[in-house]
């Protein structure tokens, strides 16, 4: 059996722009509210883990897009496919210019094909060998280059906010007069 989680890149670049984008919102927050902010903040921090813990199996008998055990009570969006089943691939234009597939079961069931996991070239394989269906021509939903880019800008996001924090820390800066921080 065969197991590809997300992307690695993808994974850390989303991870980072949610801690980009959260982080800040305790301290900004009014006191009374602060431990609301914290918890809240942390639930979502285990449901972007989770979401992102997404898996597609592989095995003799098909394939498998779920969840792991810990979160699969809550994300039950999970599906599987006889290769046998597998008639074809059905591409379909997005609004960003790029392609996304769905397979096409016998019974005319159609699930997305997952194109953001890691060794993703090897789970082509195995669905061209494993199935009747060609995949030449298919490739990642989104290249390489939008992720880095993106994960570079959230750590700089990061940085800044860090960096802002040990300045209002030591009172090298600090917040407008009124402000509830």
């Amino acid at each position: 059996m065969e197991r590809f989680g997300l992307s690695p890149l993808i994974r850390f670049t989303l991870l980072a722009l949610y801690v980009a984008l959260v982080l800040p919102l305790p301290v900004l927050a009014p006191e009374p509210l602060r431990p609301w902010m914290v918890a809240g903040l942390l639930t979502g921090l285990v449901l972007v883990l989770g979401l992102l813990s997404e898996q597609v199996e592989t095995d003799a008998a098909g394939l498998r897009v779920r969840y792991p055990g810990w979160i699969r009570w809550l994300l039950r969006r999970s599906w599987s496919m006889e290769w046998a089943d597998i008639r074809g691939l059905v591409p379909v234009g997005t609004s960003q210019g790029g392609t996304v597939y769905y397979l096409k079961a016998a019974d005319c069931r159609h699930q997305l094909l997952p194109q953001r996991i890691e060794r993703f070239d090897l789970f082509l394989k195995l669905l061209s060998e494993r199935s009747s269906v060609s995949t030449k021509g298919i490739g990642r939903l989104t290249p390489p280059w939008t992720y880095q880019v993106l994960a570079s800008l959230a750590a700089l996001m990061v940085v800044g906010e860090l960096a802002s924090g040990l300045a209002m820390s030591q009172g090298w800066i600090s917040l407008p007069a009124g402000y509830p921080g």
